[in-house]
């Protein structure tokens, strides 16, 4: 099998609703979302949910099989590619609207990638509802930051009830909020927390276990205030003797003298790493084209096409900037494809992380800096993206992190010989 670079029809439909949601739902309400913090764009949520059912992609931004109809000749799975190009698109819109589209997100990736047939079918059900549902991932902790084998989070099984007993406390989970709080026009979503049922196991002791929405003894303790992506909420979330199910717990419920819980996450971040990616490129090229359309309006067209010897200084900056969102992309491209065709993709997956973070932040510093007083001005949105884009080389695996994933992947070393 081979990538083909041509955009398959169904994608380049679904971009073709997803762009005009962008650029009349989103944009249009973008600053006032990013001074209100928190508050949640109900209309947003509402016709998305609906939008993405009428597609036939469940009530969100989940994986699905693109089924060809009768009689027509079978696709290669697009599923994961489908997924990238949706986001891409509609960060390009807003990447904290983005963030709070109905769907599965990291949670819903985490039963895809460690739970069981039966799991899948009960917890990713429910993003088909008529309710907008959403699913987050509980890993980060206090003291357990890029390093996820150093997590604290208890999990014990009490024998009497068959029910997991958890205590811990989680910080910076992205739409916490919106996943485990029962509003009233939401469906019941869930979170994934990340604990030891053996911390003497190490991370042969790492389970995830499904948290529903409500469960006595788990609390939202906070919601971030940030630089960027404000119209998603980050929560900080504590469990005090919180009861789930016997089984809700995400794999094997006995320590083996294995890593398949804490290969469970990284399975999680292969799939899921590359669709972060897309969202920071989304944000680039919105970056990118508006600063080409104030150039434009200056009197400066870029001449593409002639040496560089023959090419200003803005037009060369212009050039490489679109070089890097390109070549960046290509990255996401082979990364998805590999996650669609089951092929393992852990150095390709790090590898986009890392490109797309760094062309993200430097491609929106720029137009910022090219355009000056224009970029720095509230008076347009581009201020916004620069503050958007840094996050991208942060969540999911930090920038610092996906390099020496790379680095391992490459030398051959394990994580505890390259640190």
């Amino acid at each position: 099998m081979t990538i083909d670079f041509e955009t398959p029809k169904p994608i380049l439909q679904m971009q073709v609703m997803l762009q005009t949601v962008a650029e009349n739902m989103m944009r249009s309400t973008s600053r006032e979302f990013d001074e209100n913090e928190h508050a949640i764009p109900w209309d947003y949520v509402e016709f998305m949910h609906t939008a993405m059912r009428s597609m036939g992609g469940g009530g969100g931004l989940t994986v699905t099989e693109d089924k060809p109809k009768e009689g027509a000749e079978k696709r290669p799975p697009l599923g994961y590619q489908k997924l990238a190009a949706q986001i891409e698109m509609l960060a390009w819109g807003d990447v904290g609207y983005y963030l709070i589209t109905p769907g599965g997100g990291l949670g819903a990736a985490a039963v895809q990638a460690a739970g069981t047939p039966e799991q899948k079918a009960k917890f990713l059900a429910r993003f088909n509802d008529d309710k907008p549902t959403y699913a987050a991932m509980c890993m980060t902790e206090p003291g357990a930051g890029s390093d996820t084998s150093a997590i604290r989070a208890r999990a014990i099984l009490d024998e009497a009830t068959k029910e997991w007993i958890i205590n811990g406390e989680k910080i910076f989970v992205t739409g916490g909020d919106k996943s485990f709080t029962e509003y009233e026009k939401l469906g019941k979503g869930f979170i994934v927390v990340w604990a030891s049922i053996d911390p003497s196991a190490g991370r042969s002791g790492m389970r995830a276990f499904v948290v529903e929405s409500g469960t006595p003894g788990v609390k939202i303790t906070k919601l971030e205030h940030k630089l960027g992506i404000r119209a998603s909420d980050t929560a900080s979330i504590s469990l005090v003797d919180a009861r789930v199910p016997f089984e809700n717990v995400l794999g094997s419920p006995t320590v083996e003298k294995t890593t398949t819980g804490f290969k469970g996450a990284m399975a999680t971040f292969d799939a899921t790493r590359p669709l972060v990616a897309a969202s920071g490129l989304g944000v680039a090229r919105a970056a990118l084209e508006f600063l080409k359309e104030k150039l434009k309006e200056n009197g400066v067209e870029i001449r593409y096409g002639l040496p560089r010897n023959k090419l200003t200084s803005i037009e060369r900056d212009v050039i490489d900037m679109d070089i890097q969102v390109r070549s960046a992309w290509l990255m996401v491209l082979k990364a998805v494809w590999m996650a669609d065709n089951k092929k393992p993709n852990a150095l390709e997956s790090s590898m986009s992380k890392v490109k797309a973070g760094d062309v993200t932040t430097k491609v929106t510093q720029k137009a910022v800096e090219i355009l000056g007083p224009l970029g720095y001005s509230r008076e347009f949105l581009l201020e916004k993206w620069f503050r958007d884009a840094k996050i991208t080389d942060i969540y999911e695996g930090t920038g610092q992190i996906n390099r020496m994933v790379v680095a391992r992947q490459i030398l051959g070393y394990s994580g505890a010989e390259l640190r």
